[in-house]
């Protein structure tokens, strides 16, 4: 969510008052709706940037081009988009966006926009062009943002009441705090200096004060760290501010223990036994579907 946070305002910035000149799908798997056709969007003024959870919404008119970049997409702006669109591939490539040029440049040479990619052979990246992006399936069913004024410490409380599931899965449930993935979920638990099996109900009220402290903390921190940053700086960025998630077998910058990881079919975390489970390693062998 911190990086999604950071493209939002990075476009917020510099795309809301143009006008959206061309919008071509290269990936078709990516495009998950065709009413309005993502033609509709060419002559629209972009209004306003907005986030939803790990959602990026460009609102133009009455619609709104929504964008989740999954686990292996991203957005790279240019200022030297070529006119003609790009050609349907198996590439990276799956939407690019060109902007009317606030320059006063010609319609046929070059001009702002962006693309939005994504690596890798699992394609998961999704585009949509919906009148309210509550018609967006993962937009709808999105808990409260850490960073609404909504999700008070009686809030949190209150989610956590009665959840059998370990709590690592449950700050990862989108439907119930929007935002958090696998990262940060392990840098807000080393933070909060709590097992990521531990069952979510059976926090203690001085548990779930920490847990919530290290909640807006982290995610906050990690803005802040974001801010200001090029595009292509901020993934690099985002992994050198991370403390154990992506570092097994490096040692914890906060007791000196050997980071470690439990493995899972699609993910994996990483967790300082000293720190968050009383010095004991946890057992590799727990179901993937627990996480999720």
């Amino acid at each position: 969510m911190p990086e999604v946070e950071s493209l939002a305002t990075f476009l917020r910035e510099r795309a809301v008052g143009h006008a959206f000149v061309r919008a071509d799908i290269t990936a078709i798997s990516a495009l998950k709706t065709y009413d309005p056709p993502v033609s509709a969007m060419v002559g629209l003024l972009i209004d306003d940037v907005q986030r939803h959870g790990k959602f990026l919404d460009l609102r133009a008119g009455e619609l709104h081009l929504v964008v989740h970049l999954a686990r292996a997409g991203w957005v790279r702006w240019s200022e030297n988009l070529a006119a003609a669109p790009p050609r349907p591939g198996k590439g990276p490539l799956a939407l690019r966006v060109r902007l009317a040029d606030p320059r006063g440049a010609a319609p046929g040479g070059v001009g702002d926009g962006f693309d939005v990619t994504e690596a890798g052979t699992q394609k998961k990246l999704a585009v949509y062009v919906v009148r309210d992006p509550q018609e967006v399936p993962g937009v709808a069913r999105l808990g409260p943002d850490p960073f609404d004024e909504a999700f008070t410490p009686a809030a949190f409380t209150a989610m956590l009441q009665g959840e059998r599931r370990q709590i690592k899965g449950v700050l990862r449930d989108q439907s119930v705090l929007a935002g958090i993935g696998n990262a940060y979920s392990d840098e807000i638990l080393h933070a909060a200096r709590m097992s990521p099996f531990k069952l979510a109900a059976t926090l203690t009220d001085e548990e779930v004060a920490r847990l919530y402290a290290a909640i807006g903390t982290t995610l906050a921190e990690a803005v802040e760290r974001a801010r200001g940053l090029p595009l292509r700086d901020l993934k690099a960025e985002k992994k050198s501010g991370l403390r154990v998630h992506g570092r097994k077998g490096e040692p914890c910058p906060v007791c000196g223990d050997t980071i470690r990881e439990v493995s899972f079919s699609d993910s994996a975390l990483q967790y300082c036994p000293t720190c968050q489970t009383g010095g004991k390693p946890l057992a590799d062998r727990r179901m993937s579907r627990l996480l999720k």
